[in-house]
C-alpha cells in the first residue's frame, strides 16, 4: 500500500504527480526544482540559491514523513550544465552528514521553468 506525502512547506505537484509517495518504508521524492513555495517563484537565478531551496524542498517533504536527510539512501541530481557541478555540490554537502547517501549527477538539456538544477531522492525509515 502506498501513503502520498504533501506539504505546504514545498512546492506543489504541477502535474499529475505527488510530492513525496511512501511504500513499505520507503520514501520517494519527486524531483524539486528551486521554487519558493511561499512565493511560487525561483529563488534567483544562482545555482548554490537554486541547490539551496530544491534541498530545503526535499527536507520540507522528509519533515512531513517524519523522517530526515540521514534517512536518504540515494539521490539524482539533475543539472542545466555541468558547469554547475562544483558549485552544487558545495551546497550540497552542506546538507548531508557521512556516511553520505549514493548520488548520480548528470546535465541534461532542459529542466522544468527553465531551472538550474532539480533533485530527487529515495529515503528509508
Amino acid at each position: 500500500m502506498k501513503k502520498v506525502i504533501s506539504t505546504s512547506n514545498a512546492p506543489a505537484a504541477i502535474g499529475p504527480y505527488s510530492q513525496a509517495i511512501e511504500a513499505n518504508g520507503i520514501v520517494f521524492v519527486s524531483g524539486q526544482i528551486p521554487v519558493d513555495p511561499s512565493t511560487g517563484a525561483f529563488v534567483s537565478d544562482d545555482i548554490k540559491d537554486q541547490t539551496t531551496q530544491s534541498l530545503t524542498n526535499i527536507r520540507n517533504i522528509l519533515a512531513e514523513a517524519g523522517l530526515t536527510m540521514d534517512h536518504i539512501v540515494k539521490t539524482s541530481v539533475f543539472l542545466a550544465d555541468i558547469k554547475y557541478f562544483a558549485p552544487m555540490n558545495e551546497i550540497y554537502a552542506s546538507f548531508f552528514n557521512a556516511p553520505y547517501p549514493s548520488r548520480s549527477a548528470m546535465a541534461v538539456k532542459d529542466l522544468p521553468k527553465g531551472a538550474l538544477v532539480e533533485i530527487e531522492c529515495i529515503a528509508v525509515r
